[in-house]
């Protein structure tokens, strides 16, 4: 899967990423509380629907409804604007982690879930094992996926501050958790070579920005420098 973030295109510039990557895109989130403020959301979300490519929203607009105990409301808006999946996070709002559980059981009648686990915050470490505990809770709990935070920037979560990979952290992620179940956010290119050497080119990798899709699906495919010699050979 390649899950991109779209931080504010225009409908214009998402009508040219289709144009020339939607067949690489398997899912845009409209970043954080974007989409609250786009005036032409309509317009851009049935650019991307006629794609044939899913929207969601931010998981911190999810944050915000739980805060401020608007969720239904949430829910509407969701269904007045036709989109079919959500993001449950809990990585700006420390939302109680049964609260989030209900939360995701709750959207999981009626939408394709997205749950989110690790913080925003560089300085906040959470310990693997509690890492692996709510990636299970999120998914017994009805998420299709679980997203594996790692920031917009690729510093935190997943990351050391300098935007290098926690591996212990994620080794006990993928000794405990089906790969197939998850997406790490890899908005570094390096994150993404990193992913792609220890799961294949099949890694479902997330905040992949918009000027980065084709750039990644030549890193899936063996078509870059960095890749080439782990898919071809001469002959």
């Amino acid at each position: 899967m390649t899950h991109v973030i779209d931080g504010g295109l225009s409908t214009a510039e998402a009508e040219g990423l289709m144009a020339s990557a939607g067949d690489y895109v398997d899912l845009v989130r409209l970043g954080w509380g974007s989409a609250y403020v786009t005036h032409d959301l309509q317009a851009k979300i049935a650019c991307y629907r006629s794609a044939g490519v899913p929207v969601m929203l931010g998981g911190t607009l999810t944050e915000l409804a739980w805060l401020q105990g608007r969720v239904e409301q949430l829910r509407e808006w969701l269904h007045e604007l036709g989109l079919e999946h959500v993001e449950v996070s809990s990585g700006t709002v420390r939302i109680p982690e049964e609260e989030k559980l209900d939360l995701i059981r709750s959207f999981a009648e009626e939408f394709t879930v997205f749950g989110e686990v690790g913080e925003k915050d560089p300085d906040a470490l959470l310990a693997p094992y509690r890492w692996v505990e709510m990636i299970k809770g999120a998914l017994e709990s009805g998420a299709r996926w679980v997203i594996c935070e790692g920031r917009a920037t690729g510093d935190a979560g997943l990351y050391r501050p300098d935007g290098e990979a926690r591996t212990g952290l994620i080794d006990e992620i993928l000794h405990e958790v089906d790969a197939n179940r998850l997406i790490f956010e890899a908005p570094q290119k390096h994150q993404q070579v990193w992913f792609i050497r220890q799961l294949g080119p099949q890694a479902n990798l997330g905040n992949i920005l918009p000027g980065d899709v084709i750039s990644l699906e030549t890193l899936r495919l063996g078509l870059r420098a960095d890749t080439l010699g782990l898919f071809h050979r001469r002959g």
